[in-house]
């Protein structure tokens, strides 16, 4: 692992030598959504602010990792839910995932005007989830587990592989990026009980960014 991560810098640094080299923060706004399997359960986009850095190395063809601080998540909404006398209905989630966010692009720079320039790009990136909140819309920490588990900490994972693909236009000094990122995996995985059922519940992550860099040097 240690010699990959060696192989791999030297080669950036190399690279970097070599090419035009660009280095900025960041700020952004997102909308992400952690949908589930469980067709009752409903969930609904959260919108959030982001901010990081980004370094950018070649012209025509150019690397670009990033690191970036971001708020991800969803508001999953239950049927009504019997509580053997009593029902909560709604019932509410809101899931709020505080990340490090660390993705690698490709890009081609498609179109060159000098001052205006038009990029593609596609790349992986990895989500590191530092701190899960979830807020209930209804205290349930009283109530049996054999008539309702919700979704608890412990279903959400710490890290999960993505994937995104994206458009940039650079002007000037200022690079602004639209970019969809999905999930590899499943971000949330684990059992959850209602209504005298339980279900295995599985979600997919989708996030749209939206980023204005600012290219120092």
């Amino acid at each position: 692992m240690k010699k990959t991560a060696l192989i791999i810098s030297a080669i950036l640094i190399v690279f970097s030598i070599q090419a035009q080299l660009h280095f900025g923060p960041q700020i952004g706004f997102s909308s992400s959504k952690l949908t589930s399997n469980v067709d009752s359960i409903k969930t609904s986009f959260k919108n959030n602010f982001m901010f990081g850095a980004f370094v950018r190395i070649g012209e025509k063809i150019y690397v670009q990792p990033e690191v970036n601080w971001l708020t991800q998540g969803s508001v999953f909404k239950y049927p009504e839910v019997d509580l053997g006398g009593s029902d909560l209905s709604p019932f509410e989630q809101d899931i709020k995932l505080n990340s490090i966010n660390i993705p690698v692009s490709v890009g081609w720079r498609m179109i060159d005007l000098k001052v205006v320039n038009i990029r593609i790009f596609i790349g992986l990136n990895t989500n590191i989830v530092t701190k899960k909140t979830i807020n209930n819309s209804e205290d349930v920490s009283g109530v049996d587990e054999e008539l309702f588990k919700p979704i608890t900490e412990s279903d959400i994972k710490n890290l999960t592989w993505n994937y995104h693909a994206g458009v940039g236009v650079d002007v000037l000094m200022f690079a602004l990026d639209v970019k969809y990122i999905g999930a590899f995996g499943e971000p949330i995985l684990g059992n959850i009980k209602y209504n005298s059922a339980t279900h295995s519940i599985s979600s997919s992550s989708s996030m749209f960014l939206v980023t204005l860099g600012w290219k120092i040097f």
